[in-house]
């Protein structure tokens, strides 16, 4: 079965805030109840062109850490499409602790083969994935957070006639997928900003190599590091979503919506500008997080 176009646009909704320029949001964590956001359409090019040749032992493998937006995407696939999925995952600690984690468990249920490896190995992806392929010469393999080509072809879906009148077009950063995307395939005139999640310094030489576009800034937005959780982001995404009605996953869009706000503090967009945020889903976070936060004795995210 293949992944299918949205019936219905996606909402761009305005986020009211009183200053001298308008803030949107397009809400792409609305495209799926599973399948959310950024990563149904990294995987929906990869899905699909992969069952348009009909592999004779069909199987997808992909790689992901503990509480990852990607692993439990792919597994939904795997369940929506009946393909059996394989996930390499990053801690061999997790191997007897996989049931307390909602993510992991989530994975599982979906019918997800799970194969847990030291972050050693997990750091030598590309060994791995070369023995992975002889192993399952039929299989899709496809990378930690989903970014390919097929992936970026796939991220052009999430612009359209809707979003040319934009001036500046924001997205959280990862593995890079997703603004090289943006950045490949927006308007002329149309400046990109993304806001990176993770301590890489050569992502900007990475995304550049994908979209061959220099129309993009990278802002810093790890808030102390991937998957850092401070209590000013707790208090934030709480914030936001009492405020506006839309729930924010911590490690992702709750970072970079917190520094957008702090860019239009600043005034680092110029007056009457319109601002675009992409919210590229990635919710079923909130619950580990949660899990984490509570054994910290701290607030949760609401």
């Amino acid at each position: 079965m293949l992944l299918q176009l949205p019936t219905e646009k996606l909402p761009i909704q305005e986020i009211p805030i009183n200053k001298n320029v308008k803030l949107f949001m397009k809400r792409e964590d609305l495209i799926h109840p599973q399948i959310s956001g950024n990563k149904y359409w990294k995987l929906f090019f990869n899905i699909n062109n992969y069952l348009q040749k009909n592999p004779q032992i069909p199987y997808i493998i992909t790689f992901g850490g503990a509480f990852s937006n990607h692993i439990s995407a792919v597994s939904a696939v795997g369940n929506f499409t009946g393909i059996p999925t394989l996930g390499i995952i990053r801690g061999e600690e997790l191997k007897d602790k996989w049931r307390d984690n909602p993510t992991l468990l989530f994975a599982k249920r979906n019918g997800m083969n799970l194969q847990f490896v030291t972050r050693k190995e997990y750091q030598y992806k590309g060994k791995l994935t070369e023995f992975l392929q002889k192993e399952f010469p039929n299989a899709l393999i496809v990378p930690e957070g989903g970014t390919n080509e097929d992936a970026i072809t796939g991220i052009k879906m999430m612009l359209n006639n809707e979003t040319k009148d934009f001036d500046y077009l924001c997205t959280a950063v990862g593995t890079g997928g997703t603004i090289a995307g943006i950045s490949k395939y927006c308007e002329e005139n149309q400046k990109v900003i993304g806001f990176k999640v993770v301590e890489d310094d050569s992502l900007e030489n990475k995304i550049f190599e994908l979209t061959l576009q220099k129309n993009f800034n990278l802002i810093d937005s790890a808030f102390g590091g991937y998957g850092k959780i401070k209590d000013e982001n707790i208090r934030f995404i709480n914030d936001f979503k009492e405020k506006y009605g839309i729930p924010l996953e911590p490690i992702y869009t709750g970072k970079m919506m917190q520094k957008v706000f702090e860019l239009i503090d600043k005034e680092y967009f110029p007056e009457n500008s319109k601002v675009l945020c992409f919210h590229t889903g990635g919710l079923q976070g909130i619950e580990g997080a949660n899990l984490l936060l509570e054994k910290q004795n701290r607030n949760l995210i609401i």
